[in-house]
């Protein structure tokens, strides 16, 4: 990590103001004065010090909840070339990355983190947080299609299951459901509409672990509150 990049999340100052530090001398690593702008701290080897007292990083935990737009990867960096959900953060200096995924095509609710607790809780299924979605199917579902949804269907020698399912409204002769699942398997929602006949047309995930997506529009974002994250962190 650039040495001013660590000494700001260390707190001594502004990473602008601590380039000033290390040309005055102040800074020391592993006993020596370090003038060097560009040098990289190894942080779990390198001891490095302002006026010659001990500094620890702790970088602040940061959380963000994002509505993640159609053609945008859930990853914090793209092997091709194509915008990420980190890209769409602005002005974040952490290192953070987004908890779970949402498929290329699926729209909403994805939380952005620096926090390996939050998404330890979130993605492990021990904890079975909820994730609900809204999905546009082909063609009418009904009672038994929604009755097979919630039992569980195979794919791929997979059984998959939601634990609530309801038809929203019909739209033009499609259906738009509301599906629950407390479990978060590769394209869930996706496999599991195919295995009844009615494929996904549009995808979007509207809540996890209580928290809803609320007001933001595609590719907007915000913090989440204090409240919220224990709210995530917390129970089941």
């Amino acid at each position: 990590m650039r040495i001013n990049k660590y000494l700001a999340g260390c707190g001594v100052a502004s990473r602008r103001k601590c380039e000033e530090y290390i040309l005055m001398g102040k800074i020391k690593v592993n006993g020596r004065v370090m003038k060097d702008l560009a040098y990289d701290v190894d942080e779990k080897n390198d001891v490095v010090t302002f006026n010659d007292k001990p500094l620890k990083y702790e970088e602040q935990a940061v959380y963000y909840m994002l509505n993640k737009p159609k053609g945008v990867i859930s990853a914090a960096k793209s092997k091709y070339g194509e915008t990420t959900v980190v890209d769409l953060i602005e002005g974040e200096k952490s290192r953070i990355y987004p908890i779970g995924r949402l498929d290329k095509d699926t729209t909403g609710l994805i939380f952005l983190t620096n926090d390996g607790n939050l998404s330890y809780k979130l993605t492990h299924p021990k904890f079975e947080k909820e994730k609900t979605y809204e999905a546009l199917v082909k063609g009418k579902v009904d009672n038994d299609d929604m009755n097979k949804l919630k039992k569980g269907v195979v794919s791929s020698d997979e059984l998959l299951k939601a634990s609530y399912v309801r038809l929203i409204r019909m739209v033009k002769g499609d259906s738009l459901l509301q599906i629950t699942l407390r479990e978060g398997k590769k394209r869930q929602v996706r496999r599991m509409c195919d295995c009844i006949g009615h494929s996904v047309i549009e995808l979007k995930r509207i809540s996890e672990g209580g928290i809803d997506l609320g007001e933001l529009k595609p590719g907007e974002y915000r913090k989440l509150t204090a409240k919220e994250v224990k709210k995530l962190i917390g129970g089941k």
